[in-house]
């Protein structure tokens, strides 16, 4: 095979994306060749409490108007536990919709979409997207991490086409700049910068807001040093506004 032949292909792919009418798909990691991470194959959790948690949200996207949705919140338990009422302040003028189920990693949110969690009616102009954590949590690599979050955002991509997606890094985890969570957070967000292209998918690392400037997160942001406090969440939603109505923008 010759060297251009990848390039050709990609041109013709985006070429095809083109002639749909869709902007080309941002580039993500992919998986190399060879066998799959776990973290881009669809997978229910293995929890009870996340299976209670699937089949509530499943109940009440039933009675959902999801026409009314402008923006999806979509992730593990940062985001279904965004603060109620800085949620409504910052999101519920504006159609906001909490997607979020504890527990989630990257194959469990590819699983969910793919189960029920994602209607057809479900047609946002924005999506925030924020996954992964508890992939580093349970120990996977951070490249096969950003392959996971690659797949997701090609899974959103096809669901909502014309969405754009607001992808956050990962959060800080522990209370030092030497956490051993740290290092492969920050190896993860660094990949995952590179699926932005700043149309249809927008990139931002509010977590540089949470700590101070030591790298210190606080229990005050963080109270287990990973889910937020009250305050955690103002830093969240404020750190992410600009981004957001970027996404907003026709």
């Amino acid at each position: 095979m010759s060297a251009t032949a990848p390039l050709r292909r990609i041109a013709l792919a985006a070429g095809l994306l083109l002639a749909a009418g869709l902007p080309a798909i941002a580039a993500c990691p992919a998986p190399p060749p060879g066998p799959r991470p776990v973290t881009v194959m669809p997978a229910p959790g293995p929890w009870a409490e996340w299976r209670n948690a699937v089949n509530g949200l499943t109940g009440r996207l039933r009675g959902t108007d999801l026409a009314q949705a402008r923006i999806a919140f979509v992730g593990d338990s940062i985001t279904e536990g965004w603060q109620p009422n800085l949620f409504r302040m910052f999101y519920g003028h504006r159609g906001g919709l909490n997607l979020g189920i504890g527990g989630d990693t990257t194959q469990s949110l590819l699983w969910r979409l793919d189960n029920g969690h994602w209607p057809a009616a479900l047609q946002p102009q924005a999506i925030v997207l924020l996954i992964g954590t508890n992939n580093i949590g349970h120990g996977n690599r951070p490249e096969d991490v950003a392959q996971g979050v690659g797949a997701v955002i090609e899974k959103l991509q096809r669901l909502a086409p014309q969405a754009k997606i607001l992808l956050l890094g990962v959060l800080p985890r522990g209370i030092y700049a030497n956490d051993p969570m740290r290092a492969p957070i920050a190896r993860l967000n660094q990949m995952l910068a590179a699926c932005a292209d700043n149309q249809r998918v927008i990139y931002s690392e509010p977590g540089q807001l949470m700590v101070d400037g030591q790298g210190v997160l606080y229990d005050w942001v963080a109270f287990d040093w990973l889910h937020l406090t009250l305050t955690g969440y103002a830093i969240l939603s404020t750190a992410i506004e600009g981004h957001l109505r970027l996404a907003l923008q026709r």
